[in-house]
């Protein structure tokens, strides 16, 4: 196990200072704001789709 450890500690090491970290840490920024975007917008989505349902529901009657 301990290779394994030694493994990723040599990675974090190069994804911190490595070429190319600065890029790679405003990509992972970036993703993560497109994640909880794109979260948003679906959770509106089906929101919306419930209220259309009920109102529809509450015409029929």
């Amino acid at each position: 196990m301990r290779l394994e450890e030694i493994r990723r500690e040599l990675e974090d090491l190069i994804s911190e200072r490595g070429l190319g970290a600065d890029q790679l840490a405003k990509v992972e920024r970036m993703q993560r704001d497109i994640n909880i975007a794109l979260f948003l917008a679906g959770t509106a989505t089906v929101i919306g789709i419930m209220a259309y349902t009920i109102s529809k529901i509450r015409e029929e009657k």
